[in-house]
């Protein structure tokens, strides 16, 4: 199991794959359909990889305690947390 933040923002859901080695696309897919199931056109602001430390974006934030990646996520008003795997992959969305 991953380290999990635990002020992530928005409503949280946590899925699992069939396959609990799945790749970031695999990942990134099934975090998609969840998302697409309750919302219209929920769109990932940013994600992070536990397994590599890789996080999307990843540009520079001086001054903050938080990733980058959470950074840009939370100040476009994310609002749906998916976290797959247990935290191995986390993808934040805007759903509205």
């Amino acid at each position: 199991m991953y380290e999990i933040p635990p002020d992530l923002p928005g409503e949280y859901i946590r899925i699992a794959t069939d396959d609990p080695d799945a790749d970031f696309e695999t990942a990134k897919d099934l975090a998609k359909q969840t998302a697409r199931k309750r919302w219209t056109y929920p769109m990932i602001l940013s994600w992070f990889d536990a397994t590599t430390g890789e996080g999307y974006p990843a540009f520079e934030c001086a001054g903050h305690e938080k990733p980058p990646w959470r950074v840009y996520a939370e100040s476009r008003g994310a609002d749906l947390s998916v976290i797959v795997n247990d935290g191995r992959y986390i993808f934040l969305f805007l759903t509205e």
